[in-house]
């Protein structure tokens, strides 16, 4: 490398400089990986939610219908006895 006499930066100035960029590109890197793993973790979550929500609302559904069958033929039963 030649050495500009115009230039205030020495070659150990360089080369430092072109480290800590190097190091900041890592880091940029590695926080786009950490941020799209866990944008992915968060949606896996967020549809696992949904579908126990799901699962627990027909269920709350089906018991509902369940009783009410219940409560129906009890009535009819009481309605057949009178």
């Amino acid at each position: 490398m030649l050495l500009n006499p115009l230039c205030p930066f020495s070659a150990a100035k360089v080369l430092a400089l072109k480290a800590t960029v190097l190091l900041l590109l890592t880091l940029l890197i590695k926080a786009k990986i950490r941020i799209t793993a866990f944008s992915a973790l968060g949606f896996a979550l967020l549809l696992l939610q949904t579908l126990v929500f799901l699962a627990l609302s027909g269920g709350v559904a089906v018991a509902a219908g369940g009783a009410a069958v219940l409560v129906a033929n009890q009535r009819r039963k009481t309605a057949a006895a009178a």
